[in-house]
C-alpha cells in the first residue's frame, strides 16, 4: 500500500465521520420533537422497553451488516442515554424558565483541566447557554460565591467509588445556604504527571488533593519512601509539581497537558472502575417534573432515644420509597452527637412523599431538606 492510498482511505474515513456526526446532530433534533409529545401527553421521558425493543433490532441488523453486538450496544447505549438527559434537562429548563438563564456562572475547585471543571462542563453541555467558569480554591469559597450571588451554580464533589463520601462537603453542607438542583457522575482517570522526560526513579516527591492520594494509595504505597504533600486542589499540585524538578502530581492528563507536564504513569486509582459524583448547588431550589427520575436529599438528627434512627428509617419503607444513601457526621460542637444525610429516590412533587416527610418530623429533632433535583444515574437496558 503506498502513502497515497493511505491518505486517500483516511479522507474516506474522515468523510464518514462528518456524515455521523451529521446524522447524530438530526437524531438529537428528532428527539426534542419527541419530548414535545411527552410532555403534552404527561409521559415518562424514558421508555426502557422501547430502548430494549430498539436495542436489540439494531444488533440484529447490525450483525447482517458484519459488526458484533457488543460494538453496537456500546455505541447505541451511549446514543440513547444522551437522547434521554437530553430530554430532560429540557423538559427541567422549560419548568423553571426564570431560574435557568442564558448564562451559567459556575463555581468549581482548582482550574483547567481540573476534575472538577471537566464535570461542570459534562453538566452544563446538556443545558445551552454561555458558561462562565469561575475556578475556587476550596469548597467553602465555592458555595459562598453561590450564597452571595457571585456564581449561579456551584460544583462539589460528594463521593467517589474508591475513596468513598467527601466528608468536607457533607460537613459544608449542615450550614450552607444552598440548595441541591442536579448532579452528575464522571469517570476519574488519575495519572502522575511531571516535567518532560522526567524518570519514575527520579520522582522524590509528589503533590495532590487528599482525595487523589486516597483513590491511588496503594500505588503510593508501592514507591516506598517519596515523599508526598496534600494540596487544596488538583491545579495547585500540579503548579507544584511543574516549579520543582524531580516531584511529581495526581491528576488528569488534560490537566497535566495544560501545566506542561507529562504522564509518567496512568490507571493509578485503586478500582479500575474509578467515578465520582458531584452535585450541583443554587441559592434557589428548582421544581422537578415527575416525568423524570429524582432524588431527594435532607439532612436529619434522631431523637435520643433506643430505636430512633430504626423508626425514622421506617417511615420511608412504609411509603415504599427507596433510600440509596445515608451517611452520618458529627454535630460541630456537639460531641457525641450526629446528623444524618439521605438521598431517596423521590420527588418532594408527589403527595405520598410529602405525607412521609411531615411524618418523619414525628421520629427526629429535626429535618432538613437539602434538594429535589434530576437524577442522572441511567441504569443500561440489558440487551446482551
Amino acid at each position: 500500500m503506498t502513502q497515497d492510498t493511505l491518505d486517500a482511505l483516511r479522507h474516506d474515513i474522515n468523510e464518514i465521520d462528518s456524515e455521523l456526526l451529521i446524522l447524530l446532530a438530526k437524531r438529537r433534533r428528532i428527539s426534542h420533537g419527541v419530548l414535545e409529545y411527552k410532555i403534552a401527553n404527561n409521559k415518562p421521558i424514558r421508555d426502557e422497553a422501547r430502548e430494549q425493543a430498539l436495542l436489540e433490532k439494531l444488533i440484529r441488523y447490525g450483525k447482517s451488516l458484519g459488526l458484533d453486538a457488543f460494538y453496537i450496544n456500546s455505541v447505541f447505549q451511549t446514543i440513547l442515554e444522551d437522547s434521554v438527559l437530553n430530554q430532560q434537562a429540557m423538559l427541567q429548563k422549560n419548568l423553571n424558565p426564570d431560574a435557568v438563564g442564558d448564562t451559567h456562572r459556575v463555581a468549581y475547585l482548582g482550574g483547567q483541566g481540573s476534575y472538577s471543571q471537566l464535570a461542570c462542563h459534562k453538566y452544563f453541555s446538556r443545558r445551552p447557554g454561555k458558561l462562565v467558569e469561575m475556578g475556587c480554591q476550596s469548597f467553602d469559597q465555592i458555595t459562598e460565591q453561590v450564597e452571595k450571588g457571585q456564581a449561579d451554580f456551584g460544583i462539589l464533589p460528594i463521593e467517589n467509588t474508591s475513596s468513598g463520601s467527601i466528608n468536607e462537603v457533607f460537613d459544608l453542607l449542615q450550614h450552607a445556604q444552598v440548595s441541591i438542583v442536579g448532579e452528575v457522575t464522571h469517570t476519574v482517570e488519575h495519572c502522575l504527571l511531571a516535567l518532560p522526560d522526567t524518570e519514575l526513579q527520579a520522582i522524590e516527591k509528589i503533590y495532590a488533593h487528599p482525595q487523589p492520594f486516597a483513590q491511588c494509595s496503594r500505588f503510593i504505597q508501592g514507591l516506598g519512601d517519596i515523599q508526598h504533600e496534600t494540596c487544596d486542589s488538583t491545579s495547585s499540585a500540579l503548579k507544584h509539581a511543574a516549579e520543582h524538578p524531580n516531584s511529581a502530581a495526581i491528576g488528569s492528563a488534560q490537566a497535566g497537558k495544560n501545566m506542561g507536564l507529562e504522564v509518567v504513569k496512568a490507571g493509578l486509582a485503586n478500582q479500575t472502575e474509578n467515578h465520582s459524583r458531584f452535585i450541583v448547588v443554587a441559592r434557589k431550589a428548582l421544581q422537578v417534573s415527575t416525568q423524570i427520575p429524582t432524588k431527594t436529599s435532607l439532612i436529619m438528627a434522631t431523637k435520643q432515644h433506643v430505636g430512633s434512627l430504626a423508626d425514622a428509617l421506617m417511615v420511608f419503607k412504609q411509603h415504599n420509597i427507596n433510600m440509596v444513601k445515608l451517611e452520618s457526621r458529627p454535630v460541630p460542637g456537639n460531641p457525641w452527637e450526629e446528623v444524618f444525610y439521605v438521598d431517596l429516590l423521590a420527588n418532594i412533587a408527589d403527595s405520598q412523599v410529602q405525607v412521609a416527610l411531615e411524618e418523619l418530623k414525628d421520629h427526629t429533632q429535626f429535618v432538613r431538606l437539602l434538594g429535589c433535583y434530576q437524577s442522572e444515574s441511567l441504569q443500561a437496558v440489558d440487551v446482551l
